[in-house]
């Protein structure tokens, strides 16, 4: 769901960051007002789960792959705005340092995953759970909350492919940027993703917000035991299972490169052309681009990015929380209390 730079238009790529900034002030508003000073490196555990969950690719009917996200996770957890902050800073780190991702794309992709996913994942988790007063309630809405959250993230992202054909083409006709239009980008993206990679949003989600409440329940309710030794063992065990991620061939749909466009085969024809806007596009070099390492092997390459991912993001959050003032009365940040 990575939408990477080149194939959406420059202009949508500015219209979708345009409207990404609003969202993201009055995150960082909510936040500095909800969220206290010691609860704010929990922002960067959450970024860590999102970071780590997206790594773990799984293969899609198609031959194409996808992941989870952990949006509707972390606004469980967090609050959505939090959530916001979280994923958005994940992606950011996996844009410039992992080229997992555009650079001009960035806003779109916040938009689909940062913005969509926690935000009616946790909606939807909230009326269910207001209204099926049970602890069967609550996990049922953390179910269909965060498969409803990925799977319209991925409509959001489809939509957003599919479009570039009808508004942007060369002289010839032929598209510029994306060259599938609606027809064949929504189902190639909801169907997947409705079939597997929605199912594997929802295990994820339940399974750490059971162990979460297990272990360290104060991450969640006000008052209550707080064990973060045991979120960063998850972590850990997390960081040591991502090769796992490898196993799934394949390249995710519309995130081929440009030396696999052309020969990309759609309802049995060949693309057969590069668009233009792709092949004469922005380019950027990530630092460890596909979270690999020159020199060593591919496994080694994505465990020590997924330590390195995780440990930017944790440090990065502990640096923002040392510059935090709380104010006199502030409470200890939780959309769940």
């Amino acid at each position: 769901m990575h939408i990477p730079d080149n194939y959406l238009s420059p202009m949508t790529c500015a219209a979708m960051g345009a409207v990404m900034v609003p969202i993201w002030t009055k995150a960082v508003k909510k936040v500095k007002e909800e969220v206290s000073r010691v609860k704010i490196p929990m922002l960067g555990v959450g970024a860590a789960f999102s970071f780590l969950l997206m790594m773990f690719n799984v293969p899609l009917p198609g031959g194409t792959t996808g992941h989870a996200v952990g949006g509707t996770l972390l606004a469980v957890l967090l609050g959505p705005y939090a959530a916001c902050i979280s994923v958005t800073v994940a992606l950011f780190i996996q844009a410039f340092l992992f080229g997992d991702g555009g650079i001009l794309a960035f806003g779109a992709n916040c938009f689909n995953m940062a913005f969509v996913s926690p935000f009616l994942g946790y909606f939807v988790y909230k009326l269910i759970k207001d209204n099926v007063k049970s602890q069967k309630g609550e996990y049922l809405g953390i179910a269909i909350g965060s498969y409803a959250g990925i799977n319209v993230a991925a409509l959001c992202a489809a939509i957003e492919f599919g479009i570039q054909p009808l508004l942007f083409k060369d002289s010839a006709g032929q598209a510029l940027y994306c060259p599938y239009p609606l027809s064949v980008s929504i189902p190639a993206m909801t169907i997947p993703h409705l079939l597997v990679a929605g199912v594997v949003e929802m295990i994820f989600t339940v399974a750490i917000v059971a162990y979460i409440k297990k272990v360290s329940p104060g991450t969640i309710y006000e008052g209550a035991k707080e064990r973060t030794n045991a979120i960063y063992g998850l972590i850990l065990g997390l960081i040591c299972l991502a090769p796992l991620g490898l196993l799934a061939t394949g390249t995710a749909w519309g995130e081929w490169g440009t030396d696999e466009i052309k020969d990309v085969i759609t309802g049995g024809n060949t693309l057969g052309f590069i668009p233009k806007g792709m092949s004469e596009g922005f380019n950027f070099s990530a630092v460890m681009p596909d979270y690999a390492i020159g020199g060593l092997p591919e496994i080694a390459g994505y465990i020590l990015s997924a330590i390195a991912g995780v440990a930017v993001l944790i440090i990065l959050f502990r640096v923002i929380s040392s510059f935090k003032k709380d104010k006199v009365g502030s409470h200890n940040g939780s959309y769940r209390k």
